[in-house]
């Protein structure tokens, strides 16, 4: 498993996806991979090739409301580009793993949506709640799918899980 957080943390609201990061760190089993991106399609796409679930976190565009949290599952194609913040990143990374056979074996997207994207650092605070969320969110799901990745024999890595 590999969860990747999205963002920039200079742009107010978009650093949620690493907000996500830094709050599971010692939340999550040891064989779940932590990492934050810019959204750049082929690192994302790098990334998680080759992982059993891949969870990917970004802050998008409001809509419903500041900290609302989308939940998508098996990305579909122009799914996700109206909303991000990062233009086609994630949309694109998962089109291209399709046809380049470099996909996770199940994506998982969350987007928050955030409301200040200007320069600047720290979240707004619907947003620094919906980061509490999602991050519960994650450990739980890395809990109920470690007997799964633990049965499967040895990580990508080549350690046992």
């Amino acid at each position: 498993m590999i969860v990747i957080g999205v963002g920039n943390e200079l742009r107010r609201d978009d650093g949620a996806g690493p907000a996500v990061i830094r709050e599971l760190h010692g939340r999550c089993p040891p064989d779940v991979r932590l990492v934050t991106c810019d959204g750049e399609p082929v690192w994302l796409m790098e990334l998680w090739a080759g992982a059993d679930l891949a969870v990917v976190v970004d802050a998008v565009s409001p809509a419903r409301g500041p900290g609302y949290v989308h939940e998508a599952t098996d990305l579909p194609a122009g799914s996700h580009a109206d909303t991000s913040c990062h233009g086609l990143g994630i949309d694109l990374a998962a089109e291209l793993g399709r046809v380049l056979d470099r996909v996770p074996g199940d994506l998982r997207v969350y987007g928050i949506e955030g409301v200040e994207f200007g320069f600047g650092s720290g979240l707004t605070p619907p947003v620094r709640r919906a980061v509490t969320e999602v991050a519960h969110r994650i450990a739980a799901l890395a809990d109920e799918t470690r007997p799964r990745r633990a049965a499967g024999g040895p990580d990508r890595d080549g350690s046992a899980g």
